[in-house]
């Protein structure tokens, strides 16, 4: 397991917790973790790098080890502390980012509202939200409101660690119990349940995270900035994830976000869902050494398939019109 050690930064007034893999000078990409996980959870991708990595992670305000707010959370400040941590670590050189859900939602925002900050951006199924109907405005307000007002938010308590661990993998049948296990450690903290009682473990995270948003997803908006993306973007996607499922149902979405981008390579996953680099952290690796240290617009060309075909994968492609697709296939693995 590589080594990992803890930062704590100063970001517009908030105290955020970043993990860091690797030594000043070496090349550098950013990994921007989902809702309700941390920048530890990337671990077992950073593990199967075949390149000298500096890789820096931090956890989202709320989450993790980051400071909480004292009140709601609005989805701007996301972008806001990007820009922050982008400064404190990489004042002047452009940045490679590879971003998860929530991460990838975000730093794809970013990379359209300052194109000249993100060379190369790598989007794990941070393809966006579903819309709203307008008409639900008025019911979500009132729903946030009742929210705020109440003010006693909570997550799941769990007696121990090891209950979590094998919740998880009960959730996710790809993920072994050691991973599951580290998981663990990492995405709980020990809370006292009630007075006199022994502690408890819930999520690392602010339970406030879990109230409404008022405000819809701006769909619209979110492809206007999209648009302005300069980066290589490399757009990756479990075959099996719940969002895939859902955008099934819906193809010419699924096409009409990704055409936004005007450099784009896609990457499907077979035995993969959601949290890729939990099911399938080898194959992420490669994908990411492969993506972050070309140096020529055909990153295709580029690809080490050998790499791939060593994992027990077999890659094919094809080009649908302006983008280029590869399939990966990976084998199941065998429980740690």
């Amino acid at each position: 397991m590589r080594t990992s050690r803890s930062e704590f930064v100063s970001l517009r007034a908030r105290r955020h917790h970043v993990r860091v893999w690797g030594e000043a000078g070496a090349p550098t990409f950013f990994f921007l973790h989902g809702w309700g996980d941390v920048g530890a959870s990337f671990q077992f991708a950073v593990d199967a790098l075949q390149g000298n990595w500096r890789i820096i992670a931090p956890d989202w305000r709320g989450f993790g080890q980051s400071q909480w707010n004292e009140g709601p959370y609005v989805f701007a400040d996301y972008i806001a502390d990007l820009d922050a941590l982008l400064t404190h670590y990489s004042p002047v050189q452009p940045v490679q980012i590879a971003g998860h859900s929530l991460g990838g939602i975000v730093a794809s925002l970013y990379a359209g509202i300052r194109p000249e900050r993100v060379s190369r951006f790598a989007n794990l199924e941070g393809f966006g939200l579903w819309v709203s109907a307008p008409g639900e405005t008025p019911d979500r307000f009132g729903k946030w409101l009742q929210q705020i007002r109440d003010n006693n938010p909570a997550f799941r308590p769990y007696a121990n660690r090891e209950d979590y661990a094998v919740r998880l993998c009960a959730d996710n049948p790809r993920l072994t119990p050691a991973r599951a296990a580290f998981l663990a450690d990492h995405s709980l903290r020990e809370v006292d349940t009630d007075p006199g009682a022994s502690a408890g473990f819930v999520f690392a995270a602010d339970p406030r995270h879990r109230w409404i948003s008022p405000v819809l997803y701006p769909l619209e908006e979110a492809k206007a900035c999209w648009r302005r993306v300069s980066a290589p973007t490399l757009w990756v996607a479990g075959r099996d994830s719940k969002i895939m499922k859902q955008f099934a149902d819906r193809p010419d979405d699924y096409r009409e976000r990704m055409a936004c981008f005007s450099q784009v390579e896609e990457r499907l996953i077979d035995n993969c869902g959601h949290n890729l680099h939990h099911d399938q952290p080898e194959i992420i690796a490669n994908l990411l050494d492969d993506f972050f240290r070309a140096t020529c617009t055909s990153m295709l060309t580029d690809m080490d398939s050998a790499h791939l075909a060593g994992l027990g994968s077999s890659l094919t492609t094809r080009c649908p019109g302006s983008h280029r697709v590869a399939v990966i296939s990976a084998r199941p693995r065998r429980a740690e």
